[in-house]
């Protein structure tokens, strides 16, 4: 019996594993927007949830992007505030085209949202393009 082996099981690297997780989590917490969802989409035991896809997103995430061209909003990951107006021109009007070949397919709530910010975005380019000031884009 002297030959036989003994196990050691190490309990503690369940504590070792569980305090790492936690500063992953806390980590992502401090990086920017687009950052943490790449952070959390790698931890697979993460609780974290994607907003449901819609057509209310999808047109957002087009309005935040022309935003940030006309140099409403910060870029994300530089901090930096850029105008670029031939990325905004192209921005607006993808959301037109998304507005035409909708149409008759959507809410009279996503109509007037998509109609409503388009606007909004159509004249904050018409007046920065003719005398960069500030410009404030309310969204509803």
């Amino acid at each position: 019996m002297a030959d036989e082996k003994k196990i050691i099981i190490d309990e503690d690297w369940k504590s070792q594993v569980q305090a790492e997780r936690e500063a992953a989590e806390k980590e992502a917490a401090k990086l920017p927007l687009p950052q943490a969802f790449a952070a959390e989409g790698a931890n697979a035991g993460s609780n974290f949830q994607m907003p449901p896809a819609s057509l209310e997103m999808l047109i957002t995430t087009l309005v935040t992007e022309a935003m940030i061209s006309l140099g409403q909003v910060p870029h994300p990951h530089t901090g930096e505030v850029v105008f670029q107006p031939q990325q905004a021109k192209y921005l607006i009007d993808t959301i037109d085209v998304l507005r035409e070949k909708t149409k008759g397919n959507v809410t009279p709530d996503e109509s007037a949202l998509m109609e409503q910010l388009l606007h909004q975005l159509r004249m904050a380019y018409v007046q920065l393009t003719a005398s960069p000031q500030s410009v404030v884009i309310e969204t509803p």
